[in-house]
């Protein structure tokens, strides 16, 4: 089988996990962990006051969603940068030895 045929069914089996809980539980709410922690501590201790408060509060939810997915993004990024110049030097010195 080519390489890249192996790739794609990779590709769809992820797809295909990650998907999966929608199918399955249908009425389920798939929220954040940070207002369930919030919920829970304030279970425990409703007297609590968190040490600090945020510098910058998004407006809505869909912005605060954007702001994380390009912190992500960004993240991954720099990551795949790292990797790519770490292979490219030792690609660049075993050409070199040759």
């Amino acid at each position: 089988m080519k390489k890249i045929n192996i790739n794609i069914i990779l590709i769809l089996l992820v797809i295909l996990i990650m998907m999966s809980p929608f199918f399955f539980n249908k009425t389920a709410e798939y929220g954040g962990s940070d207002g369930e922690a919030e919920a829970e501590i304030t279970k425990i201790d409703p007297d609590y006051e968190p040490w600090f408060t945020p510098i910058y509060e998004p407006k809505s939810g869909e912005i605060e969603s954007l702001l994380f997915t390009l912190q992500g993004c960004i993240g991954t990024g720099i990551i795949a940068y790292v990797i790519g110049v770490s292979r490219g030097k030792k690609k660049a010195q075993t050409d070199a030895d040759d």
